[in-house]
């Protein structure tokens, strides 16, 4: 007895665009189970890949939700990883912290819609984004950080101490080793006018009472 959660990922690559032929290779399955799942069901297979995707359509488009875009996108730039080695590419959310829950999602067109994706780490490589995604960004700058600060960031308190008096505020971090990242992070504060300093080389702090309460306009704790 298969468990829902292969059912689930053998639907979604099939109605992804892959043949049943490819899923069952991809999970390890027998054909004719892999061809119930899929085939045997009441709901339609999709248009095809190529038409869904908004970069491959005959006309380019753009995301019918470009907020939720470029939220996504700073997950990616942020902890996300593209693995296209596997049959069908996997956009995975990577997890380093004991308790955390991997997030990770099959598509075949996902190269298409972060075209950052490459050999070797982030950081290791330069990452620009493509005139389209910077329009996208620049209408979107507080889902663009959202992604960015629920991924590599965090929303927390600190502490100093002057003259003996002891003072606690709430402030924002992003840490992120790539500076072609981190200049992305820059520039969208800027557009949002949220002022910024880098404490560190690789971290950026939002800690003016003003900017903090800008900030949390846009991005809020994590979910």
């Amino acid at each position: 007895m298969h468990s829902l959660e292969i059912r689930s990922r053998a639907r979604q690559q099939y109605l992804a665009g892959s043949t049943v032929a490819e899923v069952a290779r991809h999970l390890g399955l027998p054909y004719p189970t892999v061809r119930h799942w899929c085939k045997d069901r009441a709901e339609p297979k999709q248009p095809g890949s190529q038409v869904r995707c908004f970069r491959c359509r005959s006309v380019v488009d753009n995301p019918t939700d470009p907020a939720s875009y470029v939220y996504l996108l700073g997950l990616y730039l942020g902890d996300g990883h593209l693995v296209t080695t596997a049959h069908v590419p996997v956009l995975v959310q990577q997890v380093q912290k004991q308790g955390c829950v991997g997030v990770q999602s099959y598509g075949v067109h996902w190269p298409c819609l972060f075209p950052q994706h490459g050999p070797g780490k982030k950081h290791e490589r330069q990452i620009l984004l493509a005139d389209w995604q910077r329009e996208i960004v620049e209408r979107h700058p507080g889902d663009f950080l959202r992604g960015l600060f629920h991924s590599d960031g965090w929303r927390g308190s600190n502490r100093i101490t002057v003259r003996g008096k002891r003072y606690v505020y709430p402030r924002y971090m992003f840490i992120n080793e790539s500076a072609d990242i981190m200049g992305l992070c820059q520039w969208a504060l800027d557009l949002l006018g949220i002022a910024w300093r880098m404490n560190r080389r690789n971290s950026l702090s939002v800690a003016r009472r003003e900017a903090v309460a800008a900030l949390d306009r846009h991005v809020g704790p994590k979910s």
